[in-house]
């Protein structure tokens, strides 16, 4: 198969399982920064940037960075309605979502656990999108889900070629 097609395919069925989780559950388990991860997961398959210490991990740092960003400065306000310019929300929103980035940057460069998509779920928390603690849970499980699934996938195509 065309490695195109095939990392393609491979990104759609890793989305499916946390959407499939998602749709069931009601619950928020497919959010933003998992197209990326599964995007990641499907092209560089086997390397270090797909290691479960640095998927989970990355997104594990993102979301702690995330809830301590926004239930320090922008509790209550949320990105998910315009603030009027040069507002206070805005601002702590702002301030927020600047805090929550660097944190999870430096997190993941002390820590080796670099992966670029979770500078996406730190912003996801950050901005009031998914700010509970709940959330946070729901995010580092689907995380680990689609990691699941992709060393799943991984094995049986490898248990297939070999037959």
């Amino acid at each position: 198969m065309d490695d195109r097609v095939g990392t393609t395919l491979h990104t759609a069925l890793l989305l499916s399982t946390t959407a499939a989780l998602s749709w069931l559950s009601g619950l928020p388990m497919l959010f933003p920064s998992l197209g990326p991860s599964a995007f990641v997961l499907a092209l560089f398959q086997d390397g270090d940037a797909t290691s479960p210490r640095r998927v989970i991990g990355g997104h594990a740092i993102g979301v702690v960075a995330g809830l301590l960003a926004y239930h320090l400065l922008a509790t209550g306000v949320s990105m998910t309605a315009a603030t009027d310019p040069g507002s206070l929300e805005g601002l702590r929103l702002a301030a927020s979502g600047i805090l929550a980035t660097t944190v999870t940057a430096g997190g993941m460069l002390a820590t080796d656990t670099r992966h670029p998509p979770a500078c996406a779920t730190t912003l996801i928390v950050s901005l009031g999108l998914l700010p509970t603690l709940l959330e946070g849970v729901l995010i580092v499980a689907a995380v680990t889900v689609l990691v699941a699934a992709h060393r799943l996938l991984l094995a049986t195509i490898r248990l297939i070629s070999t037959n």
